[in-house]
């Protein structure tokens, strides 16, 4: 079996393609937009994002926890608490979402329904 060799826009994209797998996941976004106005604890970050199902929560927080986007913090108390904030990492992804959010506003879907 041969060994594929990347070609040059395929090494170009790879770091752009590895982002978009661990913010593949379907809420990772508005839950780290959500992290960016400061640390959340579990319950709050659910009620805050009502949209999101306890589970879907529960695994996109992994999946950034994983990828160092999302601090998670234990606390020692009666019931244990939990609280999410971004990392350094996870808030220089801040300057990205901004840039992402200019483009869409300017040649998003909702401009197409304008003209």
């Amino acid at each position: 079996m041969e060994d594929h060799v990347q070609g040059p826009n395929e090494q170009r994209y790879s770091h752009i393609c590895s982002v978009l797998q661990i913010l593949n996941a379907k809420w990772a976004f508005l839950i780290i937009a959500e992290l960016s106005q400061g640390p959340k604890r579990f319950q709050q970050l659910h009620r805050d994002l009502a949209v999101v199902k306890t589970q879907s929560l529960t695994n996109v927080l992994r999946l950034l926890e994983k990828n160092e986007i999302v601090r998670r913090q234990v606390f020692p108390t009666v019931p244990i608490s939990v609280e999410y904030s971004l990392t350094e990492k996870g808030m220089d992804f801040q300057t990205s979402l901004k840039e992402m959010e200019k483009w869409a506003i300017k040649w998003g879907p909702a401009r197409d329904a304008e003209g």
